[in-house]
């Protein structure tokens, strides 16, 4: 959820804008970020110099591979931002806005070209991204899930070192506003049909960490750590201890029983995007993990900023159920299995997104999130009882959510807000 945005998902929390950055550090770093771009551009001069038509970048694939020598981008050296280019700046200057970030310290900017003589106007990102943000990971996966069909942001040229990128420009349609109750079926059919291209790559061979039992705890323990001890303010004892562990367990078991498959980890409809010819493409993805199947799926349809009801919830899912097995892949258990594992899945994830959520208003100063809260915990409530008469460790943590944590969330302003008529 603080991931590698793009420009669509960081407008929706915060609309794009012109910022002024007195900071000089950020100033010099602009700077140098500018001066690349200029040399990156110039030195294509054909793809400039003509109107590419339907490639929004100006670049077909190849030319993009050639120039960026893609077949290894994890370990190749790339040419550094502080080595002199032979041309100083592209036939056309470009204007440059900076878009207000959201969840990361990137800061993104929007590049446009004017039209001339013979040549389209081209629009462009480029983003100034820390080497805390993944920049190599970015890089493999993108082009990982580019391998595998997935529509995702052109990579024009990148500098790790420098930590600075230059992408296609999708635009900014993210799916979450264009979505209605009339809508909604044909784009999740669309966005199942991208997540089944994921659990084809070869997990053996996809250069990706496992979700393992490790890392699923230490997201739940957000929800302790930020959630409950620092946004609710409340005591955290022996008991409930014993309680968040039993959950815990039954929670990552069903996790690790799953088929594993390459997982986005934050699939929902603002990390996907409406481009050109009404294709959707992939965004936020540089911490995919091989993970269980029904994790995705659980970020789409148990979104965080939307909800839909449970019967139509269960018809997308048992719809990628029955498109996985069509096309072979692991899913070969009965309906009430998957749908076992997808509620469990969604409870780690909704448990451990109440965490994110009060770590993101009140580590990074971004309090909107605190109102996507009572969603969060309607997700929660659901699953546990959905599941309580059982599983134990779920009945008993429902009894401790209803008695202890919720009344505590009744009285926070964002709870109030939310459910006041």
């Amino acid at each position: 959820l603080d991931g590698m945005g793009y420009v669509a998902m960081i407008t929706w929390h915060l609309p794009a804008v012109l910022l002024a950055n007195s900071r000089n550090d950020a100033v010099r770093d602009a700077d140098k970020l500018r001066q690349w771009v200029a040399a990156q551009l110039a030195t294509r001069a054909s793809p400039l110099g003509s109107s590419q038509g339907d490639d929004p970048a100006g670049l077909d694939d190849s030319a993009g591979k050639t120039a960026l020598g893609e077949t290894n981008l994890i370990g190749q050296r790339l040419p550094s931002a502080s080595e002199p280019s032979p041309v100083a700046s592209p036939a056309r200057a470009p204007d440059w806005r900076l878009i207000a970030g959201d969840a990361s310290p990137r800061r993104y900017y929007r590049v446009t070209l004017p039209p001339g003589p013979s040549a389209a106007p081209q629009r462009f990102i480029a983003v100034d991204s820390p080497a805390s943000e993944k920049n190599p990971e970015f890089l493999h996966i993108r082009r990982l899930l580019e391998r595998a069909g997935v529509r995702v942001p052109g990579l024009i040229a990148a500098d790790v070192d420098a930590g600075f990128l230059l992408l296609e420009d999708l635009g900014d349609d993210v799916l979450l506003p264009i979505l209605s109750e009339h809508s909604a079926g044909a784009w999740y059919a669309m966005a199942l049909n991208t997540l089944a291209k994921l659990t084809k790559v070869e997990t053996a061979a996809a250069g990706l960490e496992y979700y393992d039992g490790e890392k699923l705890q230490a997201e739940l323990d957000l929800f302790k750590d930020w959630f409950v001890l620092q946004l609710l303010g409340l005591n955290w004892d022996a008991a409930w201890e014993g309680i968040f562990t039993a959950l815990s367990g039954c929670l990552i078991a069903s996790a690790l029983e799953q088929p594993q498959v390459v997982v986005h980890r934050d699939f929902h409809s603002r990390n996907l995007m409406v481009v050109q010819n009404g294709e959707l493409a992939v965004i936020d993805f540089q911490d995919a993990v091989i993970g269980p199947i029904t994790y995705d799926p659980v970020s789409l349809l148990k979104d965080c900023y939307v909800h839909w009801p449970r019967r139509r919830q269960l018809a997308w899912l048992l719809d990628y159920r029955r498109l996985l097995l069509e096309q072979g892949e692991r899913a070969a258990v009965d309906e009430a299995t998957f749908v076992r594992w997808f509620d469990l899945m969604g409870l780690q994830r909704h448990i451990k997104v109440l965490g994110i959520f009060a770590r993101l208003c009140l580590r990074d100063g971004k309090p909107d999130y605190l109102a996507d809260l009572p969603v969060v915990i309607g997700y929660v409530r659901e699953g546990l009882q959905l599941y309580g008469s059982q599983l134990p460790a779920v009945q008993a943590f429902a009894a401790w959510f209803e008695s202890s944590i919720l009344p505590a969330c009744q009285q926070q302003y964002w709870f109030r807000m939310a459910t006041d008529p």
